[in-house]
C-alpha cells in the first residue's frame, strides 16, 4: 500500500479547516457568545485549533501504532469508520449545502480508505504462514517465536 490515504487525510483536514473558517470568519461578538463559541474564542480568537466537539484538543496520543501490520491495519480501518460516523453525525445536524456537499465527499473517501485498508489486510494475512498466523510479528520477528 502506498501513502495515498495518509496524504489524502491531510487534505481532508484542510477541507474541514476551510469550512470552519468560512463559517466563523464574519461572526460578531454577539453571535460568538450566543452560539456558545465564546470559550473557544477567548483562547483562539477565530484561529483554527483542531479539537474534538467536546473541546478536547487534538493530540498525537490518539494515534495507535504497534508495528504489527495486522494490528495497525485494524486500527486504520477503525479510524476510517470513526471518521465516517462523525461525518454521518454532522450530516444529521447540518442542512447548509455548502457544508453538507464537502462533508458527503469526505464521507465517501473514508469508505474508500476503509476498503483499501481492508484489501491491504487481506494481502498481509494471505502472505502469512498459516502455522504462525498471529503467533509472531512478521515486521519484527524473522522466525516464529513459538514452534
Amino acid at each position: 500500500m502506498d501513502n495515498d490515504p495518509g496524504t489524502e487525510e491531510l487534505a481532508h483536514l484542510e477541507i474541514i479547516c476551510a469550512i470552519v473558517h468560512q463559517l466563523t470568519r464574519n461572526l460578531t461578538p454577539e453571535q460568538i457568545e450566543k452560539s456558545g463559541f465564546d470559550k473557544y474564542y477567548v483562547d483562539h480568537t477565530l484561529a483554527l485549533w483542531p479539537q474534538a466537539a467536546s473541546g478536547t484538543p487534538w493530540s498525537a496520543t490518539t494515534f495507535q501504532s504497534k508495528g504489527d501490520p495486522i494490528t495497525d491495519l485494524h486500527e486504520d480501518m477503525a479510524a476510517e469508520q470513526k471518521a465516517r460516523t462523525t461525518y454521518d453525525n454532522i450530516l444529521r445536524l447540518v442542512k447548509d449545502p455548502e457544508v453538507c456537499d464537502p462533508i458527503r465527499f469526505l464521507r465517501e473517501r473514508e469508505i474508500v480508505h476503509y476498503q483499501r485498508f481492508g484489501e491491504s489486510l487481506r494481502i498481509v494475512q494471505d502472505k502469512l504462514d498459516s502455522k504462525n498466523f498471529y503467533a509472531f510479528n512478521p515486521e519484527f520477528d524473522r522466525k516464529p517465536c513459538c514452534n
